[in-house]
C-alpha cells in the first residue's frame, strides 16, 4: 500500500468506528419497534416494609401496572441510589440490594431476580449530551425499585434499571437531564420515579402510624400545594421547590425522594392525561401520593 492510500485508510477509521457504535445501539432498538407512548410513573413507595405487606398502597402498585401496557423494560430513577455524576447500571443480572436496617428476616429475604440490560444502559448514555452518563457495574436494584416494582411485575421477567440521582446538582438539571430520554417512552420502556412528595422521617409522628390519612398542618399545606402544580402543569415551582415557603422546607428537608417526582414531571408531553393515585398521608410527615401521566 502505497503512502496515499495508507493516510486515507487512516482517515476513515474514526468514522468506522463511530458506525460501528451506532449500529451497536441500533442493534438493541431494533429489537424495540415504536410503540404507542408508554406512560411514566411517580411511586411513593413509603416504608420497605410495603414490600412484603398487603396494604391499600400495594394494590395502587398492583392497580397501576394493571392498568398499562407490559413494558419491553423498565428505567427507574430512585431515591435510594444517589451518587456524584450521573450513572445507568449496566449489568445483566442487577443484584437484588437491602438498603436498610431494623426490619423482619422476611424482608431481607426477599430478592427480585429481574434481569438488567446493558444494550439498554448505552442507548440511555448516548442519548443523553447535556452530561456524561457512566455506566455503572456495581450497583443493582435497591428498595425504592424493587419494593414497588415487585408489586406491579412479580414475575421478575421485564429487564429494570436505575438512573441514578447526582447529588451535586440542582433541581433544573434533574428536570432537564429526563428530557433527554423521554424518546425512550416510544419504545415501550417504563419510567419510574420513586421516592416521596413529602419526606420528613426526623419529623414522623410513630404515635399516629396507623391512624389513617394522619398529616401535620404543614404537610397537608405542602402536599396540597404540590399536588396543585401537578395538575396545573406548574413544573417550574415544583422545580424551584426551595422557593416555596416553610411547609416545602419541612416536607423537603433533604431532595433525594422529591426528585424523582420531577423526572416524571419533565416527560409529561402537551394534553397528555395527569392523575393521582394512593394519595394519603402517613404518620404526619409523610405522603404516599403517587402520579401517573399519559
Amino acid at each position: 500500500m502505497d503512502r496515499k492510500k495508507f493516510l486515507q485508510s487512516l482517515a476513515i477509521l474514526p468514522i468506522a468506528a463511530s458506525a460501528m457504535k451506532l449500529n451497536a445501539l441500533e442493534s438493541f432498538t431494533d429489537k424495540l419497534p415504536s410503540t404507542e407512548k408508554m406512560p411514566t410513573l411517580f411511586l411513593g413507595h413509603g416504608s420497605p416494609m410495603n414490600a412484603i405487606e398487603e396494604n391499600e398502597f400495594v394494590n395502587g402498585f398492583r392497580k397501576a401496572g394493571n392498568e398499562i401496557p407490559k413494558p419491553k423494560a423498565i428505567l427507574c430513577v430512585s431515591a435510594h441510589w444517589e451518587t456524584k455524576g450521573s450513572f445507568v447500571t449496566a449489568v445483566e443480572h442487577p443484584k437484588t440490594i437491602h438498603d436498610f436496617g431494623g426490619f423482619p428476616q422476611a424482608l431481607f429475604d426477599v430478592q427480585y431476580p429481574a434481569p438488567g440490560s446493558p444494550a439498554l444502559a448505552k442507548e440511555v448514555k448516548e442519548l443523553v449530551k447535556k452530561t456524561e452518563i457512566g455506566l455503572d457495574e456495581k450497583w443493582g436494584l435497591d428498595h425504592g425499585a424493587w419494593s414497588v416494582i415487585k408489586h406491579m411485575y412479580p414475575k421478575a421477567d421485564i429487564p429494570v434499571l436505575q438512573l441514578s440521582i447526582d447529588y451535586t446538582q440542582n433541581a433544573q438539571y434533574h428536570y432537564n437531564l429526563a428530557k433527554e430520554i423521554a424518546a425512550l417512552r416510544s419504545k415501550g420502556i417504563l419510567i419510574v420515579g420513586s421516592g416521596n412528595m413529602v419526606h420528613n422521617l426526623g419529623l414522623v409522628a410513630w404515635d399516629k402510624m396507623q391512624t389513617d390519612n394522619y398529616a401535620y398542618e404543614w404537610a397537608d399545606d405542602a402536599s396540597k400545594k404540590m399536588k396543585q402544580c401537578i395538575l396545573d402543569g406548574n413544573h417550574q415551582s415544583l422545580i424551584d421547590f426551595k422557593s416555596q415557603g416553610k411547609s416545602f422546607d419541612l416536607a423537603i428537608p433533604t431532595p433525594e425522594h422529591y426528585l424523582p417526582l420531577l423526572y416524571v414531571l419533565a416527560l409529561k408531553e402537551k394534553n397528555e392525561s395527569v392523575s393521582l393515585f394512593n394519595d394519603k398521608a402517613v404518620a404526619g410527615s409523610l405522603s404516599m401520593t403517587s402520579v401517573k401521566i399519559g
